[in-house]
């Protein structure tokens, strides 16, 4: 894996993926999710570290593992890793928060998908750029 793909495609990645969170959740969905309370001045940084955490983890699978070098294959891939991360935090988040509703969780769903997706294809793009 070449480490210079790695890292600019993984923080750029995450800052895809911060931005994502805040159109998704900060702005279409503000209503569905509970919003981070203006006396936590650490949620934001704590958001970004998770943020950049999945670019990273996405970044290191592609250029490690499966070889991901492409828009079109790393929207694919992004896209299943968010399936599954979807499905993971939403059970999880579920069995430990019963007032969580159905319709919140499907919403959670479908965004992680999409933005995974979208992470996964700028992911892909750079690293495809970046071959040596």
């Amino acid at each position: 894996m070449n480490t210079k793909s790695f890292i600019i495609s993984g923080f750029v990645g995450g800052i895809v993926n911060f931005l994502l969170g805040w159109v998704f959740y900060g702005m279409l969905f503000k209503d569905s999710f509970p919003q981070p309370s203006e006396s936590d001045s650490s949620a934001m940084a704590f958001i970004a570290v998770g943020a950049f955490s999945v670019a990273f983890f996405i970044a290191f699978v592609f250029g490690h593992w499966a070889q991901i070098s492409t828009l079109k294959t790393g929207a694919i891939g992004g896209a299943l890793i968010g399936l599954f991360m979807g499905i993971i935090a939403n059970a999880f988040a579920r069995g430990m928060d019963a007032s969580i509703t159905f319709e919140r969780m499907l919403i959670d769903f479908a965004v992680t998908i999409v933005m995974y997706c979208i992470v996964g294809a700028v992911i892909g793009l750079l690293m495809g750029k970046m071959k040596n």
